[in-house]
């Protein structure tokens, strides 16, 4: 059974946050904290599987504990329960900086909380932070290797779904670009990697971080205030150019379209994700790239896998995976480097510099 620690300054919400959880035989509310400070003490001396935890408390707020469980490099499975998170503010994604797991907005009527919905919501996203470390600790621990070593790729079933043809079109030497995949953790992971990449670098980059609609745009802003490099959130129809890094649009599918320029499109849904990785991926088989580095970083499941092999069969690719050490759910990567396309697996502090190194920056005149 997954011990869980529940932080709120409220008694009620305590009270009614335990009901939902008691009734599951996965899990126990081990403990209870009224703000930062009790749940700081409790979680040096315990160990939980899992908190939830509020952000607006007296004597320590959310925010300001997950700030001193950064700073202390504790790992612990934070879930955001609160009325702030809502419409893609910025208390959300500074959160989700500091490595909060995930987050649900808390109710704002008492009646809301019996809302089945409500409470499988909560309950999935429980099972998903608990399960995390299992999928990670059971994982093979392997050592980083060249393509040439890994194992060999695994080939799609007729049952994935169709992915595109690739067309024969002229490369052009040396155009490359960088394209990027993250779901869990991914805002943390970003802000270590992306204000470390150069403003001069030789390739625009395109990311797709799993988000709702109206997080990524409150993502794409706060990014851009660390970087070199201008972040924002794609558009529909916008040119692709070197020096700007563009997030897919959350609730959409980002897709390359020929010749460099970004679609955006609602609809559809592939794997329960939107956007989707592998879409993206896919799309860039259209693409006159001369080579594409692919970028695999933590989150949970395989989105991203097929489409880098698909790419792969028609550009050149090299393939950066975060390692397992480093990430907060060891899966995309994991996936990845099983399916023996990786060409680097690295540390997350790493990555940026192997991103550079493939890319190189502009050289004066460009």
């Amino acid at each position: 059974m997954k011990k869980i620690l529940v932080i709120d300054d409220s008694a009620l919400m305590r009270k009614v946050i335990s009901d939902i959880i008691e009734p599951d035989d996965r899990f126990h509310v081990e403990d209870t904290a009224r703000n930062g400070v009790e749940g700081l003490q409790l979680l040096m001396q315990k160990k939980y599987d899992a908190v939830l935890l509020d952000i607006n408390m007296p004597k320590m707020g959310g925010i300001e504990l997950l700030e001193e469980l950064h700073r202390r490099q504790m790992q612990e499975k934070v879930i955001v329960v609160s009325t702030l998170v809502k419409d893609g503010t910025s208390i959300t994604i500074r959160a989700l900086e500091l490595g909060a797991f995930d987050f649900i907005t808390k109710p704002l009527k008492y009646k809301e909380f019996a809302d089945p919905e409500y409470k499988k919501r909560l309950l999935d996203i429980l099972v998903s932070a608990t399960e995390a470390d299992s999928e990670k600790n059971h994982a093979d621990r392997r050592k980083p290797v060249l393509q040439g070593n890994a194992p060999k790729p695994v080939k799609a079933s007729k049952a994935d779904t169709d992915f595109i043809k690739p067309v024969e079109r002229k490369r052009i030497k040396g155009k490359k670009l960088v394209a990027l995949a993250c779901s869990t953790g991914g805002p943390r992971a970003l802000q270590s990697i992306l204000p470390k990449l150069s403003g001069e670098l030789d390739a625009p980059v395109l990311i797709v971080q799993h988000m709702p609609v109206g997080f990524t745009k409150s993502l794409a802003v706060r990014m851009n205030e660390f970087c070199s490099l201008h972040v924002k959130e794609a558009e529909d129809g916008e040119p692709i150019k070197k020096g700007n890094i563009y997030i897919a649009k959350g609730g959409s599918q980002m897709r390359y379209e020929h010749p460099d320029r970004i679609s955006i499109k609602t609809g559809e849904i592939r794997n329960g994700l939107r956007p989707c990785a592998d879409i993206m991926y896919e799309s860039l088989c259209l693409s006159d790239y001369d080579e594409i580095i692919c970028v695999v970083l933590t989150g949970m499941g395989q989105d991203g896998t097929r489409g880098i092999q698909e790419l792969s069969k028609s550009h050149n690719v090299y393939v950066i995976a975060q390692d397992e050490e480093t990430s907060t759910v060891y899966g995309m990567p994991r996936v990845v480097y099983e399916a023996g396309l990786t060409d680097e697996v690295v540390p997350l502090e790493s990555i940026a510099d192997a991103v550079m190194k493939k890319t190189g920056v502009l050289k004066h005149g460009r």
